[in-house]
């Protein structure tokens, strides 16, 4: 059990560490040695876990989906805004989520499947969309694949933006106009005047789920 914990600490730490070198410097730039030397391990320990700077990277690509799951709620609408908007938040307080987000958008990662995330987001926004759709409370014409995209794609720029800007300080208050610009676009009326779309909303749920599940993190595919 011991060594199970120990083995659990030092993968964290690797990826800890191949976070911050990814996000200072990109994936490019970024070499095994400095993130040995970041993470104060072995390379027998670091290739114990990943067998190469692709693998960490997509280690690290990975953890920007373990977070709390967002409290459910009867409107399937709300869960996606509190889905981006938690997402929003996590990107300012959390280098881990920021250092995925570096990859992901990363055009000179040259090998790296960026993929991954642009997927993920997409399926659990259709997912939900989905089941908005069979609650009536989207417009008639919308096709939700199309829509998730559209939302995905719009969310990856306003955070590109907010990056470049001032290092995602105005992140949530961009979201929450993106919220505001885009959901008239598919969502029935009545349902639209009844969302929580603050720029706070993103600290309300992280501080929802928290309560909710105080000692672990589960990945956010909510059902």
């Amino acid at each position: 059990m011991a060594e199970q914990v120990r083995a659990i600490r030092t993968r964290q730490a690797i990826l800890s560490a191949a976070a911050k070198i990814f996000e200072e410097r990109g994936y490019q730039a970024a070499t095994i040695s400095e993130i040995l030397t970041t993470a104060g391990v072995t390379k027998g320990a670091l290739y114990f876990h990943f067998q190469s700077k692709e693998d960490l990277a997509q280690g690290v690509l990975a953890e920007q989906d373990q977070k709390l799951t967002v409290p459910d709620s009867a409107g399937k609408v709300q869960v996606l805004v509190d889905v981006v908007m938690l997402h929003a938040y996590r990107l300012q307080t959390d280098p881990m989520v920021r250092a995925g987000v570096r990859l992901t958008m990363d055009q000179l990662a040259q090998g790296l499947d960026r993929t991954g995330p642009f997927v993920r987001w997409s399926d659990i926004g259709v997912d939900l969309l989905e089941k908005a759709q069979a609650q009536g409370e989207l417009l008639p014409h919308v096709l939700p694949r199309e829509t998730a995209e559209v939302f995905v794609g719009s969310f990856a720029g306003i955070q590109s933006m907010s990056q470049a800007i001032c290092e995602y300080q105005d992140l949530t208050v961009r979201v929450s106009a993106l919220m505001r610009h885009l959901l008239p676009s598919f969502v029935v009326p009545s349902v639209l005047a009844s969302l929580r779309l603050s720029e706070t909303r993103g600290a309300d749920v992280y501080a929802e789920a928290r309560r909710a599940s105080p000692d672990q993190e589960a990945r956010l595919l909510v059902s």
